[in-house]
């Protein structure tokens, strides 16, 4: 009994230990904001006339980083890079974006930055837009069946709880999910809505009100932070607001407080939503040892009406070149700031070149976990920037444009395969094609931060070594060093068609 006592007391002083250790982890919270420009955030732009002062706060509280880019300049593949750290071109989505019932984009038993905190200890939580494709059963008409659980979301790839919307707010069905489960008892069809607050024609759940929704993603959030600051274990928060995306729905509180229009009063909703995250947090008492990481997923959508926005003098893409959807630094420069009080400087800043992809290896080196061969593809540790200790190892950085057009950047170097926007901004491919462009465009971003002149026929060895690389990167399936991994399917990387990669 003796001995059994003493045995007792080691398995208890061992786990004690365990939790300890684990309850050092940080809290991690992510919160990605839709189609917000890096213009918008008035710390990264002096001129903006949109005062921001909760995401502000994070860059003042931590670090800014100004050469931030999503490796998507638009949603769905973004957040395929967020989650597994890879580029989603690797994947079926080559261009385009996913709409609510399509399949999942992510792969079963492919490691997500979710997976591997549950793996290690941490509760781990999905709040908002998904938009990354679901499993919807059907009824025996071969039609969507809402009333059965939904299944391929966010807890079938490492979350433990999930609350949101299957895709952007102007895209059907118009229901709430929480974990597996629809949330609305009857359903009807909404009409579509134009102008600022468009929306598409679909179903509708009766507990669904489109300009309810960011305010009852953001409760849901809070409430979340409130329960987890009064249990042991760390936490992963992904919240992926619906804003300030389509439909533009600023409620009558921020109604014209912006001093632009409808989009910077959205913006101005936005801000004061990360502010409700930032005073749950504090008041919580769980800052100091929270990790809080602000983005974009990809450049201001031209839903926002800049002819409109120019006229009350505020540019959401800053002086960059083009907005989302496009190749330019408009579609995919992003507004990047984190906060994390035991490790990050105050008032702080970074003009690293860094990609959204970054997020997994960064989140596993906090923790201490060492990411298998086949995960994290294209990902690098932010750690180093963070403490400013300068080993940050990306080196070159991939771009990808709405219709499937890339762009590789190596320091101040970005050569676009394409002759226009790659997007929707003019001048398009196909102005680009009549236009008689050349096939491919060269920007010194040191001297050219604009993207004003191509210099591609003056420096063709820059041409040719980007383009090298850029070969090499996706035939060997990632970018990080380790062993060639296979691409989901042939990729092609430039107007010309060449397949890079058969699989």
């Amino acid at each position: 009994m003796k001995h059994l006592a003493h045995q007792m007391m080691a398995i208890s002083l061992l786990l004690g230990m365990m939790l300890q250790a684990t309850a050092q982890k940080p809290n991690i919270i992510l919160i990605l904001s839709d189609d917000l420009g890096y213009g918008d955030v008035s710390s990264l732009n002096a001129q903006s006339k949109i005062h921001t002062p909760n995401m502000d706060a994070i860059a003042q509280k931590g670090m800014a980083f100004t050469d931030a880019h999503s490796n998507s300049s638009v949603c769905s593949p973004t957040r395929y890079g967020i989650l597994t750290g890879r580029y989603a071109w690797r994947t079926r989505l080559q261009s385009g974006v996913l709409w609510s019932y399509d399949k999942p984009l992510i792969d079963s038993g492919r490691l997500t930055i979710a997976s591997l905190l549950k793996e290690n200890g941490y509760q781990t939580a999905c709040m908002g837009k998904w938009h990354l494709g679901l499993d919807w059963q059907m009824d025996n008409n071969g039609k969507v069946d809402l009333t059965k659980p939904v299944l391929g979301g966010p807890r079938a790839v490492g979350f433990d709880y999930f609350f949101g919307i299957t895709a952007s707010l102007d895209i059907p069905p118009y229901v709430y999910i929480e974990n597996e489960r629809v949330t609305a008892s009857s359903f009807d069809t909404v009409k579509a809505s134009g102008g600022k607050a468009f929306w598409r024609e679909g179903i509708i759940g009766n507990d669904f009100k489109h300009d309810e929704v960011l305010p009852n993603v953001t409760a849901k959030t809070v409430e979340y932070i409130r329960g987890q600051a009064k249990r042991k274990q760390p936490f992963f928060l992904y919240l992926a607001l619906p804003s300030p995306h389509t439909p533009i729905l600023p409620t009558a509180a921020y109604k014209g407080k912006s001093g632009t229009n409808d989009y910077g009063d959205f913006v101005l909703m936005t801000d004061d939503m990360v502010g409700q995250v930032l005073n749950a947090i504090r008041e919580a008492g769980i800052e100091k040892n929270t990790l809080v990481i602000f983005t974009s997923d990809n450049g201001c959508s031209p839903s926002a009406d800049f002819k409109e926005l120019a006229a009350a003098g505020h540019y959401p893409s800053y002086h960059f070149r083009g907005a989302k959807a496009d190749i330019f630094e408009g579609g995919h420069r992003i507004p990047f700031m984190v906060s994390w009080p035991d490790k990050i400087k105050p008032a702080t800043s970074c003009a690293q070149t860094i990609c959204l992809t970054d997020l997994m290896a960064t989140i596993a080196e906090i923790t201490g976990m060492t990411l298998p061969e086949n995960a994290g593809e294209d990902s690098y540790s932010l750690l180093p920037l963070f403490t400013q200790k300068n080993d940050y190892l990306r080196n070159a950085t991939i771009h990808h444009s709405i219709d499937g057009f890339f762009s590789i950047r190596q320091q101040n170097w970005k050569l676009e395969m394409c002759a226009g926007s790659g997007g929707w901004s003019s001048p398009t491919e196909k102005q680009a094609g009549e236009m008689h462009l050349p096939p491919m465009q060269l920007y010194n971003l040191a001297t050219d931060e604009s993207e004003k002149t191509n210099v591609a026929n003056q420096y063709p060895e820059v041409v040719k070594m980007l383009t090298a690389q850029m070969q090499a990167i996706i035939e060997d399936g990632r970018s990080t060093k380790g062993p060639k991994q296979k691409n989901d399917v042939p990729v092609y990387y430039g107007k010309n068609g060449a397949v890079i990669n058969k699989k």
